[in-house]
């Protein structure tokens, strides 16, 4: 097989050939859009708290970590993949996220009924999951490297246990929710920055 023909089947098969104009343009747009993404997931954890009540916000307050049912925080091993493995699995965390950001903002509704932007903010938070999501598998698949088989439904269970807890608890998931979010919001924007032309992909 020749270079040339090695470079078409493999987009890292050599590093030296520079990204199509396009598809620069690309990784671009969806870096921007998850760098903005990452800055509103900030402010939306920072009203939960807010509007939750004591103990949260407190500085001696830790809550505990609760499992969220299919979804968990990145790896430590995370990083060390292939950038386009750890993009896979932005993506598999961004599917999952708009359920559980629904979840919680139906249970805020009975909580806090007199806090419409948090409402709003959780409401677009699953919009802009599913968005920056959809943005990451194009970009796969136009990089060669798209999941292969059936993409993966987020657990029904997921969504309903978000939503089916006491009040405490219940403050405590969304929480955790609204942290997870971030810190996928973050990950996937450092892992797009990879692609990106001084990027160590």
């Amino acid at each position: 097989m020749s270079r040339r023909e090695g470079s078409l089947e493999d987009p890292q098969a050599d590093s030296s050939v520079s990204l199509l104009p396009h598809l620069e343009a690309k990784i671009r747009q969806t870096h921007s859009l998850a760098h903005l993404l990452t800055k509103y997931a900030e402010q939306l954890l920072q009203e939960y708290v807010q509007l939750q009540g004591d103990p949260f916000g407190l500085p001696s307050f830790s809550p505990p970590r609760l499992p969220v049912a299919g979804l968990s925080a990145p790896a430590p091993s995370h990083a060390g993949l292939p950038v386009h493995e750890r993009l896979r699995l932005d993506a598999a965390a961004l599917a999952a996220l708009p359920p559980l950001l629904d979840a919680v903002c139906r249970r805020q509704a009975e909580l806090n009924p007199r806090a419409p932007r948090l409402l709003r903010r959780l409401e677009d938070a699953a919009r802009q999951a599913r968005a920056l999501g959809a943005a990451v598998e194009a970009l796969l698949a136009a990089l060669g490297a798209a999941n292969r088989g059936p993409r993966a439904e987020p657990p029904a269970a997921a969504a309903s246990a978000a939503s089916a807890t006491g009040v405490f608890p219940a403050k405590v998931l969304g929480l955790r929710v609204c942290g997870l979010y971030r810190e996928w919001l973050s990950r996937t924007e450092g892992d797009l920055g990879q692609l990106l032309p001084g990027g160590s992909a």
